[in-house]
């Protein structure tokens, strides 16, 4: 963190100015150590320090962060009366404890954290007609259904859970001890296996993360029948209508990295899709096509991932079937097979010609139902993917007797969708029935193999999204650049006061 706090105050107070009400929604960042760490948020209507019994502490004018309910915007019709709403009538869940994390790791946090307004158009400069990354509790809601053995069918529950929950949720079901659900050092997660929803044992389990699935949305089309897989988990299981938290920022390698490590970014050390490192003076960028198969590297020492819990408890294979499998993740470290691992193995990378050209035709893909999508370039590379995704989990569920014990198994299209159009447009909602499909495609194997009574099923993603609105416009770069300092702006959002500091 930067050593001149003055020099802090400076880009807050340029930062949090009525000029940038359209563009910042939120400044953030944390002081103190130990029990006295506090949470600070500042925007033009106010600041606040959190701390970490849950009190406000209003610096100036209104508290930006007053509503931290995250069952807010609930049942769905809310969200469909006030979507990307402004700061006053917003909710930011559990603040304190996603700031705390985020501003945990010495060498990769920034110095400040800037918050785009949910309709902030930023499309100049990287962003889209939808995006995500907020503390708000839109952005931050992913769904998350469970379904099959183990799981009671209690249907839509009015309860919220978080993602780092996830993981540790799936390794108990695969026969993971509750005891030792625990980083490498001994240390606890800082989720907990959701024992009330899926009951711990030794069974088949399948997480399925939708990149980006927008939750009121999904569960909505389920309910009214136009996402019938989805549909078909619920009916088998639970969904829960609050979803599941991400933690701060609200986007994809950080999130990911927390559900299949059960710990927040202060302490996996994938703080963003895009951050500095104090230590190296370097930029790391893990989210990228050629560089997802190397997101390991990065992980902090101490930190296991699931196929790693899986590992230490489950026996070898005789046969030497895969025991854990991770298809399409960039997070795969410990998995016996890994999409990544065989790019890895390759000397190649996904964003190189010679892999893409063995991507499948998405125009002969009968799991795409526009082909007018194919026109943008994510969704196309991205329907191709998921069709090579499903090729896989296929191959490695061949059979019962060798099916892995963990297979986790991302999907990207569903980003693709909501980046293009926002929640709710067209290519959004077909880029979800699209996956559903694919869903319904692999259920029905299982199905046929006799072993779908027998498996535990996990649906989540990684965040969800707001629309931007062209009318809203700014960017916060000039008053950075007015602070006549070296700064780094990753992300952008992550700023870096001091960059040629080392720690």
């Amino acid at each position: 963190m930067t050593s001149d706090p003055d020099l802090r105050e400076r880009a807050v107070a340029a930062l949090t100015g009525p000029e940038l009400a359209n563009a910042v929604d939120l400044v953030v960042w944390c002081e103190g150590e130990g029990s006295d760490r506090t949470a600070l948020v500042a925007n033009h209507r106010g600041r606040v320090r959190l701390h970490a019994d849950g009190r406000h502490e209003v610096l100036r004018g209104a508290d930006p962060v007053a509503n931290e309910d995250p069952m807010a915007f609930l049942p769905y019709e809310r969200e469909l009366a006030d979507p990307s709403p402004p700061n006053e009538r917003n909710a930011y869940p559990f603040a304190y404890r996603r700031l705390v994390s985020l501003f945990a790791d010495p060498d990769r946090s920034p110095d400040l954290a800037v918050v785009h307004t949910p309709r902030h158009w930023f499309v100049d400069e990287g962003g889209h007609p939808g995006e995500h990354g907020s503390l708000d509790v839109i952005q931050s809601r992913a769904p998350l259904v469970v379904s099959g053995a183990g799981v009671e069918r209690q249907g839509y529950l009015d309860e919220h859970a978080w993602l780092v929950d996830v993981g540790p949720t799936l390794a108990a079901a695969a026969g993971v001890p509750l005891a030792d659900l625990l980083d490498a050092h001994g240390h606890g997660l800082d989720g907990a296996a959701l024992t009330h929803l899926v009951r711990p044992g030794r069974r088949k389990v399948i997480g399925i993360l939708w990149d980006g699935a927008h939750c009121g949305d999904l569960l909505h089309l389920a309910e009214s029948g136009e996402l019938p897989g989805v549909a078909r988990l619920i009916s088998r299981g639970t969904a829960l209508r609050g979803g599941a938290l991400a933690h701060f920022p609200s986007i994809t390698l950080t999130n990911h990295t927390s559900i299949l490590t059960g710990v927040g970014p202060g302490r996996h050390g994938v703080l963003g899709n895009v951050f500095f490192d104090r230590a190296t003076g370097e930029q790391v960028v893990p989210n990228d096509a050629t560089t997802w198969h190397r997101s390991g590297e990065w992980l902090r020492p101490g930190v296991r991932t699931v196929f790693e819990m899986v590992h230490d408890n489950v026996p070898a294979r005789i046969d030497g079937s895969p025991r854990t499998a991770s298809v399409d993740e960039a997070i795969d470290r410990g998995a016996d097979y890994s999409t990544m691992g065989v790019i890895r193995a390759s000397g190649s990378s996904m964003g190189s010609g010679d892999l893409d050209s063995l991507l499948p035709d998405p125009f002969a893909s009968r799991f795409v139902g526009e082909l007018e999508h194919l026109k943008d370039g994510t969704f196309h590379w991205g329907s191709q993917v998921d069709d090579l995704g499903l090729q896989q989990v296929l191959q490695l569920w061949d059979s019962p007797a060798a099916a892995p014990d963990l297979l986790w198994w991302a999907n990207v299209v569903t980003d693709a969708g909501h980046h293009a159009g926002g929640p709710r447009s067209a290519i959004a909602r077909d880029a979800l029935r699209d996956s559903d499909s694919r869903l319904v495609a692999f259920l029905d194997h299982l199905d046929g193999l006799g072993m779908l009574d027998d498996v535990t099923i996990a649906l989540t993603a990684d965040h969800g999204f707001e629309g931007a609105d062209p009318s809203c416009t700014g960017s916060w770069r000039s008053a950075l650049d007015g602070l006549g300092v070296p700064y780094r702006d990753e992300g952008p959002g992550f700023v870096y006061l001091d960059p040629s500091r080392r720690t």
